[in-house]
């Protein structure tokens, strides 16, 4: 295999590990499909009855800036898998923001071959975002 291939396959993968699934705990039968538009967000609960369908969690990508964009990436993450799930509405729980830990780093290195001595340095810094995580409940609501 050449080299550029593999270096491509190698990057996408770690891409694609690098992407937030929506992970969900099923409380009954999930109903047909819909579209995520038919999908209503709601913060308190609806009017009226509902059954709970799913548990639902997800995150917003590990690339995603802004606090608004965050958002709307986990809303219509959860909105997305209510709608497989054949649920109506997504009752959102919970919303947070992740753990950083990044920064910037400093390493500095020496050694010695063949009696020459030599000395490197380096100074890294994590641009990266924090990531927003959400829990919420896809329910259907109606007859």
């Amino acid at each position: 295999m050449r080299p550029i291939p593999l270096l491509s396959a190698v990057l996408a993968l770690a891409l694609l590990g690098g992407c937030a699934s929506t992970s969900r705990v099923m409380l009954a039968s999930p109903r047909p499909a819909l579209a995520p538009e038919q999908v209503r967000v709601y913060f308190t609960p609806p009017p009226g009855r509902y059954q709970e369908i799913a548990l639902l969690e997800t995150a917003s990508g590990p690339f995603t800036y802004g606090e608004q964009n965050k958002l709307d990436e986990v809303i219509a993450k959860l909105r997305a898998e209510a709608a497989r799930l054949g649920a109506n509405g997504v009752l959102v729980q919970d919303t947070s923001s992740g753990y950083r830990s990044g920064g910037v780093n400093v390493g500095v290195g020496g050694g010695r071959i063949g009696g020459h001595s030599h000395v490197g340095g380096g100074v890294g810094v994590d641009i990266s975002p924090t990531r927003k995580h959400a829990a919420a409940i896809a329910i259907y609501t109606g007859p």
